[in-house]
């Protein structure tokens, strides 16, 4: 248990018949009258929906233990991304929906962070940019601007990205994880 004073971003609560919200804001507020609450924005953990909450001053709330451990994905396995706990070696088994969006940027051998709470993952998170090779990629053509200098260009994940005209084939770039936006070429 801690008190709504004692909140952080990125910490875990149960709430509501124990559903899981990570705080992704929170601002304590002592208006002229009343008494003193704290504004949060909370994310469900397993879905992503986003929501506000406010909880009066000094309430006690109960913190899920969230254990987040650096992981090596090694391989598919049918549906399931199988990830490799570096100190232990013991190999873990997460299906499609849980990996998400990550999916999108993962190679075998990228380091995650894999969260977990009482042995059920909860979601895998990758660094904020990976560096992927651009497997495929038509040339870009000068005076073609009608898309804004853009072109569509496949990463070795098979995940397709907009890229500046001047990316070729075989280049390797910078990619946000976050909304898979092209971030600039890697100098090898």
């Amino acid at each position: 248990m801690a008190s709504t004073n004692d909140l952080k971003n990125g910490m875990v609560l149960k709430l509501e018949g124990g559903q899981l919200w990570s705080v992704v804001e929170f601002q304590h507020v002592k208006p002229g009258k009343g008494p003193a609450f704290v504004r949060t924005k909370l994310k469900n953990v397993l879905s992503g929906k986003v929501v506000d909450k406010t909880f009066n001053a000094g309430v006690k709330v109960e913190t899920a233990n969230v254990d987040k451990r650096g992981m090596q994905f090694s391989y598919m396995d049918g549906d399931y991304f199988v990830f490799m706990d570096m100190d232990t070696y013991d190999q873990l088994h997460i299906d499609r929906k849980t990996v998400g969006d990550a999916a999108n940027f993962l190679l075998e051998g990228f380091e995650a962070v894999v969260a977990q709470n009482e042995g059920q993952v909860l979601y895998v998170e990758l660094p904020a940019a990976v560096e992927l090779t651009i497997q495929h990629t038509d040339p870009g053509v000068q005076g073609d601007r009608s898309t804004g200098g853009t072109k569509p260009a496949t990463l070795e994940t098979g995940y397709e990205i907009q890229v500046p005209l001047f990316i070729t084939t075989g280049e390797k770039i910078k990619v946000d994880t976050r909304t898979g936006d092209y971030l600039g070429r890697v100098n090898s």
